[in-house]
């Protein structure tokens, strides 16, 4: 009598395993896959007509003016002279101002010291950079 209630276990367990791979199966097909790893967004570069109205948006919000730019990006440091930045409303601007905007403007777009390429704004376009270093250089007494 064991052996026959061995045999039935094996047999249910057998039984068991093949319901629930078919069910397994089921639920695994390609069009399911395919909606889970599907990527969640889309990258579009302006000027790409294949991405439909995204580079109209893209093209409507304009440049920054230099204020907004520094508000934005620049204040962080600039504001209280974080690892040596000039001092935005400082004689500091009127020293680096010296330098010429060009200048002033490689060195924000290539970095130095502690500030990173482009400050913390590397979706800033160079003349927005250029309007917010003016606005630092206007700022200054």
């Amino acid at each position: 009598m064991k052996l026959t209630a061995k045999i039935a276990s094996v047999l249910s367990i057998l039984g068991l395993s093949v319901a629930l791979s078919t069910s397994v199966g089921a639920n695994t097909s390609d069009d399911k896959i395919a909606e889970r790893i599907k990527p969640l967004g889309n990258v579009c570069v302006e000027g790409d007509d294949s991405c439909g109205g995204a580079t109209a948006v893209a093209a409507a919000g304009g440049a920054r003016s230099g204020e907004e730019v520094y508000n934005a990006s620049c204040a962080a440091c600039h504001s209280i002279g974080v690892a040596g930045a000039p001092k935005f409303g400082t004689s500091e601007w009127a020293d680096r101002g010296a330098k010429g905007i060009d200048a002033l403007l490689k060195t924000a777009i290539s970095g130095i010291n502690a500030m990173p390429p482009r400050g913390t704004c590397a979706a800033c376009s160079d003349d927005e950079l250029q309007a917010s270093i003016q606005h630092m250089m206007d700022s200054a007494p």
